[in-house]
């Protein structure tokens, strides 16, 4: 029996965890079960009450129910990728790049994207946003990819994230003077490996046939 995940589709979460899977492990890896958050199935909660996506139950009876740890599991699966995509030399920058990723920047995020419901303009948020986004754009000035010239765990951990930012207002972001992320976003969007998990499944349901994955 393959591992099972539960994944949501649009949930940046469950995008990176999905990333990482498809990238490294082999075709038909996971047993993808795609969750509607408001009705959460009773497996998931059995297994992880918080019932958050994505969660990746391992054949061994295991449970990872943070996006890292199923990336890293990923990554550990193939030695390989895994020094390329985490590299020893990087790790303290990858980590710190993406703590802030899933701190500042991720309380930012959900604040601009529902402003309604916070106390400041859309616009504060934004701004609040904008300070990584600038931080990164820097970065992707000087090379193709957010480490360097090759691709790293922070940039399948950082993407689903920047795209959120930049689809709550579409038309600001790419008139934005963040030139070097705009082109590192886009190439993300048309790449195979991104195309490749946004996949649409149905409700999973008890008893349904296996959705294998990657």
């Amino acid at each position: 029996m393959p591992a099972t995940l539960y994944s949501f589709r649009r949930c940046p979460y469950a995008m990176r965890a999905r990333l990482a899977i498809s990238y490294c492990l082999p075709k038909h890896a996971v047993d993808l079960r795609e969750v509607v958050l408001r009705d959460k199935p009773a497996s998931l909660i059995n297994i992880s009450p918080k019932a958050t996506v994505p969660v990746l139950l391992l054949e061994g009876g295991q449970v990872l129910e943070e996006s890292l740890d199923i990336m890293q599991y990923a990554l550990s699966t193939h030695p390989d990728l895994e020094k390329a995509l985490l590299p020893e030399s990087l790790k303290v920058d990858i980590f710190s790049l993406i703590k802030v990723n899933d701190g500042d920047f991720k309380c930012a995020l959900d604040r601009y994207k529902y402003a309604d419901r916070y106390e400041q303009s859309q616009t504060y948020y934004r701004e609040k946003g904008e300070v990584f986004l600038g931080a990164l754009n820097e970065r992707l000035n000087s090379h193709r990819y957010l480490m360097g010239d090759e691709m790293t765990l922070a940039d399948l951990a950082i993407f689903p994230f920047v795209r959120q930012f930049a689809h709550v207002d579409k038309l600001w972001f790419e008139a934005s003077q963040y030139t070097a992320l705009i082109q590192w976003l886009n190439h993300w969007l048309v790449s195979d490996l991104f195309i490749s998990i946004m996949t649409k499944y149905p409700q999973w349901q008890e008893g349904d046939e296996p959705v294998y994955f990657p």
